[in-house]
């Protein structure tokens, strides 16, 4: 049996009906439900993070195309108990939250964030290097040394922002460029 999820995702049984209601729509155009979060109190406030499948990222356009999408989803099936919400789709950022086994996977080398919902091994927060992932345990390098930390005991995980990180992720974003333009210029006629 696999670990249960940690409540990552979502952190409510409202939050948890969002995110079943709004995957298969998401899924079918080609993106990823990272987190949903409901805030606010008198006026409330729906953020959907999300991001394309291929390759993680969410643009503008793709925030518009989802949002468009769920609009129906929505008026047939009021997620939000007490009446009017604003909705935000975004992405889920350079310093992006941790939410599945696969983005830690994803990351390795990179410095991260987590904690815990109960202590482990005498600690509630790590802060290291994503060394490695044995099973579904989260192997940091910290300060201090190792710390193996269960991924079924997380309550919050996310990128640290690094140099290494946003030349990263500046690296990505330039060759997205390229390729976007050679396909562009690969549709013009002489």
């Amino acid at each position: 049996m696999l670990p249960r999820e940690p409540p990552l995702r979502a952190t409510n049984p409202v939050e948890e009906r969002v995110i079943a209601l709004i995957e298969p729509t998401a899924s079918g155009l080609g993106f990823r439900v990272v987190r949903v979060r409901v805030s606010g109190n008198r006026r409330k406030r729906l953020q959907i993070m999300a991001e394309r499948v291929s390759d993680g990222e969410m643009g503008i356009d793709d925030c518009s195309r989802l949002s468009r999408a769920l609009s129906p989803v929505f008026d047939l099936e009021d997620p939000i108990p007490g009446g009017e919400y604003d909705l935000e789709i975004s992405s889920p950022g350079i310093d992006r939250p941790l939410m599945r086994v696969e983005d830690f996977e994803r990351f390795l080398g990179h410095d991260a964030k987590v904690e815990t919902a109960a202590m482990q091994n005498g600690q509630r927060r790590f802060k290291g290097k994503i060394e490695r992932i044995e099973g579904d345990v989260i192997v940091l390098t910290t300060d201090q040394g190792e710390a193996a930390v269960p991924f079924s005991a997380l309550s919050d995980a996310r990128l640290v922002l690094t140099d290494r990180l946003i030349e990263q992720d500046l690296k990505r974003a330039r060759a997205a460029e390229v390729a976007e333009q050679e396909n562009t210029d690969e549709g013009k006629t002489p």
